[in-house]
């Protein structure tokens, strides 16, 4: 599903997705991307620093949110500029592990870009705060 420069209108949900993280995802994505930081792969270094347990990466829950967009984009190549804040941390129990759900909703259009709003939750709780991308209206 391409995205067409008429369907957007402000409010619009344009994407949507659950992503379900285990302790074996973490130690994947430590390995890809050279964090191997223990406080995303062992609970007792995670609560010997006061942490209420292993914490998925903060790159990888903000790769995870922008890529929820790219298919309704059709090309990653249209994103322009992509922040987030890092406002809570997402939990990976070693049994459920975590589920992360996103919400992609056009914030902002101009003639040349839109900005989209990512929602960014874990349980009850936004962990990703002022997630916005602003991508090109045409590819």
């Amino acid at each position: 599903m391409t995205s067409t420069t008429e369907s957007l209108e402000v409010g619009a949900v344009v994407a949507e997705r659950s992503v379900h993280l285990t302790r074996e995802a973490l130690v994947r994505y430590a390995g890809a991307s050279g964090d191997f930081n223990p406080i995303h792969y062992r609970d007792d270094v995670a609560e010997r620093v006061g942490l209420p347990g292993v914490l998925a990466h903060g790159m990888l829950t903000m790769g995870l949110a922008v890529e929820t967009i790219v298919e309704w984009l059709g090309d990653a190549g249209r994103v322009v500029e992509y922040g987030v804040r890092f406002t809570r941390p997402v939990v990976v129990d070693a049994e459920t592990g975590a589920d992360v759900v996103v919400s992609a909703k056009v914030g902002a259009v101009d003639d040349e870009t839109a900005r989209i709003d990512l929602t960014v939750t874990f349980g009850d709780t936004t962990v990703l705060g002022k997630a916005q991308v602003r991508v090109r209206r045409q590819s």
